[in-house]
This record gives structure tokens, sequence and C-alpha cells, in this order.
């Protein structure tokens, strides 16, 4: 979780498809998108479809930070914040 809000935080107002995310963070998909469904219930992570680039392509999920995830991770990056200690995000 700790390199996914790293990432996300870069770009904070951008949306981020998953893809791209596993590229940057080297998370396996199967890591990656459960944990993003776990922000996205904790309120730490917004989802979306957005529509294709190009004709014949389906939609796809972006993602960006909430602001109580950005927050969170501006708190780990100072090392003042702990990951959340709720068994949804263990």
């Amino acid at each position: 979780m700790r390199l996914l809000l790293e990432a996300m935080s870069a770009q904070r107002l951008h949306w981020r498809h998953g893809y791209d995310l596993m590229k940057e963070t080297g998370l396996s998909s199967g890591t990656l998108y459960p944990l993003l469904m776990r922000m996205t219930d904790q309120g730490l992570v917004e989802a979306e479809w957005h529509e294709p680039a190009q004709p014949g392509r389906p939609a796809r999920h972006a993602y960006r930070l909430t602001a109580e995830g950005f927050a969170l991770a501006l708190a780990m990056a100072e090392g003042r914040g702990d990951l959340p200690s709720t068994g949804a995000l263990a």
C-alpha cells in the first residue's frame, strides 16, 4: 500500500489506470486491484469509468487519491503516519 500511495500522490490530481500503476509500482494485478478496491471502500481512492481513447476498446477504470488518501500519503512520507489498522487494508 505504501508503494501505491507514493505513486498516486506524485500525480494526485490525475486519473491513473491500473496498468500504469502496475508498471510504476511493480505490483502484480492480483495485488494491485484488490488493494485499489479496498482503498476505494475506505475512502482513500476514488474510481470512475473512462471511455476508451480508441474506438473498439473497452472502457477502463481510472483511479486517483481522495483528499483523505493524499493526507495519509503525506503523513507516511513525513514519518508521522501509519497504515490504517483495519482488517480491510491488511
